[in-house]
């Protein structure tokens, strides 16, 4: 049965009408049209559907969409500034080429975002720890840490 869900998402508030078990990255794209996250496995496992949920990365495609109601969300669209440049971590994934068939990037910054939410300086171990939950399948691996590493020095500045 369907009910109004009130989430915020990207610093606006939105009612949404839907059954409240329904997933957030439904309701994120298909009412919301949102991209960013995408549908991946379906199981929590690969990253795709990473969101920020007060500001730590978290998979959407199994968290019922009532579970996010009172919290905070961003997506990759809502990490662009206010100014309309692009987040410190996606301008070091563009600068390092850390992209390449897309499938993990949108849990890759996800997942950078909230490493360096909590720890501004992390090394190797910590980047690839933080990173762990976003699978990428076409080995990138090494330039997705660089931006990482990038993205940490922009933040000590």
């Amino acid at each position: 049965m369907n009910t109004t869900i009130h989430i915020q998402v990207n610093g606006k508030k939105h009612s949404v009408e839907v059954d409240p078990s329904t997933p957030l990255l439904y309701v994120l794209r298909n009412q919301l049209a949102l991209n960013g996250p995408k549908y991946g496995c379906g199981l929590q496992q690969c990253g795709a559907c990473m969101v920020l949920i007060n500001g730590k990365a978290e998979p959407s495609c199994m968290l019922p969409v009532a579970a996010a109601k009172d919290k905070t969300i961003v997506t990759l669209e809502g990490l662009i500034q206010k100014d309309n440049t692009l987040h410190p971590v996606q301008e070091a994934f563009v600068q390092e080429q850390a992209a390449q068939c897309g499938y993990c990037m949108n849990g890759m910054v996800i997942s950078a975002v909230s490493l360096l939410n909590e720890n501004p300086h992390p090394d190797d171990t910590a980047i690839r720890n933080g990173l762990q939950r976003a699978l990428c399948r076409c080995g990138t691996q090494s330039r997705i840490i660089k931006a990482v590493k990038r993205a940490a020095t922009k933040n000590a500045k």
